[in-house]
C-alpha cells in the first residue's frame, strides 16, 4: 500500500486507486467519529450526515463528547482511522481478482509443499494451463471465497478435468462443491445457522428455461422484463429479511442467477444446493 498526496483532492478526501484505477473515495473528519444505526437510518444525535464509505450506510460524524450517548443507545461507533482502514480493506477483497495474476498464481503453485507437487505436475499443462487454474482462483475470489485451502482446489479441478471438463465455468462448478464445508463455514452466522432465501421451483425453471448455447458457454437469453421482474423479487425479499442471506438455487442456474443479482447486491451471496455442507443448518428466512 503506498500513501500519496494529491492536491486535487478536495479537503479531507481520500480516493483509493487498485491499479491506476479508482476503487473508492471518501471523506474523513480527523477530530470526529462516526456513528452508524446497525438498525438501519441516521443516528438521532446531533452531527453532520454522511455516508459510510465501505459499505454506503447512512451516518453521521459527530463529537467525541457524544460517543458515551452513542454507545448508550446502540449505535456503531468508530473513530476515522478505523472508517479508513475498513474502506481500504473492502477496497481490496473487491479488487482482489484482478490482483491474482498468472505470476503470482504461479507463485501459489511453486509454493505448495513437496507433497502436493506431484498433483501439480499431473494437472499442468496436461490437463490444465497455468491460465486456466488462474481464472478458476480469480472466480472464487470475485465471490469472496478464500483460496487458501489451494490443494482441495486443485483436487476440484482434477476431478473435473478427469471427467473430459475442460471449460472453467464447469470445473469451477465442481470446485465450488468441493469447497461445500468452507462455504457453508463462512456463511454460517452466530446464532450457527446460514440464513437463506431459496429459488422458488417456478425461477428455477425460468432460468434453466432461458439457458441458451453448449454445456461449457451458456448465456442467459430471458426477456427483460422477466428479468426485471425477477429483479423486483429479489430486492423485496432481501429487504424484507431480518438478517443478512444468501440465495440458494440449483447447480444448474447458479451462475446465471449470480449473473444478475450481483447487478444489484453485488456482496450477495448465491449458493448452489451442492454447496451445502450435509451437516450445515440453514434457515429459511423468505423465498424468491
Amino acid at each position: 500500500v503506498r500513501i500519496q498526496d494529491n492536491m486535487e483532492l478536495p479537503a479531507e478526501t481520500y480516493a483509493i486507486r487498485v491499479k491506476e484505477i479508482e476503487a473508492g473515495r471518501g471523506q474523513l473528519r480527523p477530530t470526529r467519529l462516526l456513528a452508524m444505526n446497525p438498525k438501519g437510518g441516521l443516528p438521532e444525535l446531533a452531527g453532520e450526515p454522511t455516508q459510510e464509505p465501505a459499505f454506503g450506510l447512512p451516518a453521521l460524524w459527530i463529537e467525541p463528547a457524544e460517543r458515551d450517548e452513542a454507545v448508550f443507545r446502540g449505535y456503531t461507533v468508530v473513530d476515522p482511522a478505523s472508517v479508513l482502514t475498513t474502506h481500504l480493506t473492502e477496497a481490496v477483497r473487491e479488487s482482489m481478482a484482478e490482483l491474482l495474476s498468472y505470476a503470482e498464481t504461479q507463485k501459489l503453485l511453486d509454493e505448495l509443499p513437496r507433497e502436493q507437487q506431484k498433483l501439480v505436475s499431473d494437472l499442468v499443462p496436461a490437463q490444465i494451463s497455468v491460465g486456466g487454474i488462474q481464472r478458476v482462483l480469480q472466480a472464487l475470489l470475485a465471490e469472496r471465497v478464500s483460496i487458501r485451502d489451494l490443494p482441495t482446489i486443485l483436487e476440484g479441478v482434477q476431478e473435473a478435468c478427469a471427467g473430459a471438463v475442460r471449460a472453467v465455468p464447469l470445473i469451477l462448478a465442481h470446485v465450488r462443491a468441493r469447497l461445500a464445508r468452507q462455504i457453508s463455514d463462512s456463511q454460517t452466522g452466530a446464532a450457527g445457522y446460514i440464513p437463506i432465501i431459496p429459488l422458488s421451483p417456478e425461477w428455477e425453471s425460468a432460468f434453466a428455461e432461458a439457458l441458451t448455447g453448449p454445456p461449457e458457454d451458456r448465456q442467459l437469453a430471458m426477456a427483460p422484463s422477466r428479468l426485471q421482474e425477477f429483479v423486483q423479487r429479489v430486492r423485496a425479499a432481501f429487504e424484507a429479511s431480518a438478517e443478512p442471506a444468501a440465495l440458494l438455487t440449483s447447480a444448474g442456474v447458479r451462475a446465471p442467477v449470480r449473473a444478475v443479482v450481483e447487478r444489484i447486491r453485488p456482496n450477495t451471496p448465491v449458493l448452489a444446493q451442492t454447496e451445502i455442507h450435509p451437516r450445515a443448518r440453514i434457515r429459511t428466512v423468505a423465498t424468491i
